[in-house]
């Protein structure tokens, strides 16, 4: 994490991975927000990320036969990690450099705000591997209209920067070299806002929108169930073996 002034930067730092959500990381961000949340010098958060991808979402390589414990704590930590940043009283700006996906694509939407560089792109690829991304669907969902994410839910097919604005994911598009400058002014200008009034009201904001735990805790358990059937095996192990998957029949 690294502070100038009243805005706090957090990047995810494993570019030659993609920066996936790993365990581990999603445990490392739901820390560092924690101690942003007690901190009351800093009044907004950029999320930003390195490398050519913002996040390509899980790491399928530690997902791969797994015990149904792990997948529940995945899913779960990855659940609570989302409703923190609603949670903390600073606004959260994610700054996608990149390929957003799955629960990439998902941190996005969580996010308050979004500055895309022309460069991004954002998916919810999971049905192509046989794991429907049910908890990233959770922000997706709350972000776009019906429709354009069932589109990108049900064909898992990316979509542009532009139509990512267009559809309401992000709330700017703006050349790849001025996407620091961008989000760390949109952070800036949020924080130039009372810290007391920013707090109650993005508080009330969620709260307004029905945001309870237990949309995570349903759409946690159908992942883990998802996560245990043959058909996401093959999927996830398809793709990690670059080759195309062969589905079970119903």
């Amino acid at each position: 994490m690294a502070r100038d002034g009243a805005v706090a930067t957090l990047t995810l730092a494993r570019p030659e991975r993609r920066n996936p959500l790993s365990l581990s990381l999603i445990r490392e961000l739901g820390a560092a927000l924690d101690a942003i949340a007690n901190d009351p010098e800093v009044r907004a958060v950029v999320l930003a990320a390195e490398g050519p991808a913002f996040s390509a979402g899980h790491d399928l390589k530690e997902m791969v036969d797994r015990e149904p414990g792990f997948y529940e704590e995945l899913f779960s930590a990855c659940g609570d990690l989302m409703m923190r940043v609603h949670r903390i009283p600073q606004p959260v700006v994610a700054a996608v450099q990149g390929m957003a996906t799955a629960a990439g694509c998902q941190l996005v939407a969580a996010a308050d705000l979004a500055v895309a560089s022309e460069e991004a792109r954002f998916a919810t690829p999971g049905v192509r591997i046989g794991l429907f991304c049910t908890t990233p669907m959770v922000e997706v969902a709350r972000s776009l209209p019906r429709k354009r994410a069932m589109e990108m839910l049900l064909t898992g097919d990316p979509i542009d920067a532009a139509t990512a604005l267009d559809w309401g994911l992000v709330n700017r598009v703006v050349p790849a070299g001025e996407l620091a400058g961008a989000a760390d002014a949109l952070a800036r200008r949020v924080a130039d806002a009372s810290a007391v009034a920013l707090g109650l009201g993005k508080a009330a904001f969620y709260e307004g929108l029905g945001m309870t735990e237990d949309v995570y805790a349903h759409a946690s358990a159908v992942m883990c169930r998802n996560m245990l059937a043959d058909d996401a095996r093959e999927g996830i192990t398809a793709f990690l073996e670059k080759r195309s998957p062969e589905w079970s029949h119903r």
